[in-house]
């Protein structure tokens, strides 16, 4: 189950609106903004609000989220951030949003000034459904549901694919070699472009100078080119970290090539690869690759569900791929990328699944399962022998030969048992602390240990001047030293209130006299 809030930015959510969350994307220069979708469909942005990147109207950060109201009833099938950052967003109905950061026209509206709110973008793609959205630091790409791709933005090394270097301010079709192919997945490095056709080829475009493009060269490429070195190789995906890339072939395998200062082709040396070259991972089929354009750190999932890493993770440099004790790549981002943002879309499914905890929990003191009823004080509490016997030494022996399905208990209070049986199948005690002594009692009783110490934390968070001496006589009765120590020295710091209490002037005989020789021991009656 994938786990928002490993990133940190996530941490100003309280855990009620964390639950909610179905969609999240984290972005921004050090991780700082953040959007989100509910099970509502609402759309919240919540951060730094960088170029106005939030959508919100304007450039106000915000620790509180708030809700995205220009794209009420928008569901999102894509989403991709710039360096600016930029935001570009395809929803389920095809339709193409962008706002944030735009000096370089990588909104693609036609402008150069920055979007404040959500445009919608239809030029050249009024009659197209947008079905993925892919963006380098200041470029942006998509890809239609007909295999087409369309590219604007920042274009100084070729990267929108125009065969010039000129800046492309509205979107325009990647044409040349990918005239007449079928797209079926893209993605964008800091300055250069990929795509996958689905005869399983790459074709490249942009920015060369670390050989990210694979072509063998560092010259940059104003149109697209495919990766000949892949001949016969047929891949699925293709990912782009910074200044390297990552494809996924569809036997599993892992290709690599561009920068590698960090390790992050994963070959054992630092070494940048003009060439695809192949990434040695254990011997299982590799099925996810992992990277994004702001940093340089690769990720991998096998079919066996091991997770591997290696490039940048928390400033070391990785040279080989590291089995993590991660369940996801995207936990690979959020604990180990700098900055902590997501590589793709983040999707947390509902979890209808209860765990074994959660089910025994679920079940306490439920008539229709159980097969034992307790009466206490004229109440039944309903519970289930064989856990019982499980949880508890005393039942294991007392339930073992015993045919009856009631048991009467006298020897404690409704609140106190029935508090007692709630922690047999919830670890956890839900009692107010006078009660809590009651329930000391019975711990003691039944010699359970971990069970004597939550009571004893309980009691302490109620101590007060008036019952005092109350909780340390319980204390001493039940041998709880650790309580007693602690009522012990509440005595002394509020000694002069407490001798005046009711508590006090009844104490036990026995009591008072050690009370008073310890207290003299430890100066309380120095002047």
């Amino acid at each position: 189950m994938l786990d928002v809030g490993k990133w940190p930015i996530f941490s100003l959510c309280s855990e009620e609106e964390l639950q909610l969350i179905r969609q999240a994307c984290v972005f921004g220069s050090a991780g700082n903004e953040v959007l989100y979708t509910t099970v509502n469909d609402e759309i919240f942005v919540l951060g730094t609000n960088c170029s106005g990147c939030l959508g919100v109207g304007d450039i106000q950060s915000t620790i509180e989220p708030r809700r995205l109201d220009s794209l009420t009833g928008k569901k999102i099938a894509s989403l991709s951030y710039g360096s600016g950052p930029h935001v570009v967003l395809a929803t389920t109905d095809g339709e193409v949003f962008t706002w944030g950061h735009n000096a370089y026209s990588q909104l693609g509206n036609g402008t150069t000034n920055h979007g404040l709110v959500p445009c919608h973008i239809s030029t050249n793609l009024s009659n197209k459904q947008v079905i993925e959205v892919a963006c380098g630091s200041y470029h942006s790409l998509v890809l239609t549901s007909d295999g087409e791709v369309f590219a604007w933005g920042y274009n100084n090394s070729g990267q929108v694919g125009s065969g010039s270097t000129a800046n492309q301010p509205i979107p325009r079709r990647v044409t040349g070699c990918l005239q007449n192919k079928v797209v079926m997945s893209i993605a964008c490095g800091q300055m250069c472009s990929m795509a996958v056709v689905d005869t399983g080829e790459v074709y490249v475009w942009g920015y060369n100078g670390n050989g990210q493009l694979g072509l063998g060269s560092s010259g940059n490429q104003p149109t697209p080119c495919r990766v000949a070195a892949l001949q016969g190789i047929r891949v699925q995906r293709v990912a782009c970290g910074y200044a390297h890339t990552l494809v996924l072939t569809d036997e599993g395998q892992i290709y690599a090539w561009g920068a590698n200062s960090y390790g992050q082709l994963g070959t054992g040396n630092k070494s940048n690869q003009s060439y695809p070259t192949p990434v040695v991972v254990e011997k299982d089929r590799i099925i996810e690759i992992a990277a994004c354009h702001s940093a340089h750190t690769s990720a991998a999932k096998s079919q066996g569900g091991h997770v591997y890493m290696w490039g940048q993770c928390r400033g070391q440099s990785v040279i080989l791929p590291h089995l993590t004790h991660f369940c996801c790549t995207d936990d690979v981002f959020a604990c180990f990328a700098t900055p902590a943002v997501t590589w793709r879309l983040l999707s947390v499914e509902p979890d209808d699944h209860l765990t074994v905890a959660e089910s025994l929990k679920r079940e306490f003191d439920n008539p229709d399962t159980a097969d034992l009823k307790f009466l206490v004080d004229g109440k039944y509490i309903y519970a289930h022998k064989v856990l019982l016997k499980i949880r508890c030494e005393h039942f294991r022996s007392s339930l073992e030969d015993s045919e009856d399905d009631i048991v009467e208990m006298s020897e404690f209070s409704y609140p106190v048992f029935r508090a007692f049986l709630e922690y047999l199948y919830t670890d956890n005690i839900s009692l107010s602390p006078e009660e809590a002594v009651g329930l000391l009692d019975l711990a003691t009783f039944y010699s359970e240990t971990r069970l004597k110490k939550l009571c004893q934390q309980t009691i302490k968070q109620g101590i007060c001047e008036e019952n005092a001496i109350a909780l340390l006589s319980a204390a001493v009765k039940y041998d709880a030293q650790d309580l007693e120590e602690f009522c012990f020295r509440f005595c002394i710091n509020h000694l002069t209130v407490v001798t005046q209490t009711s508590g006090f002037a009844e104490m036990d005989h026995d009591l008072l006299k050690n009370f008073i020789s310890k207290a003299s021991r430890v100066g309380a009656f120095k002047n």
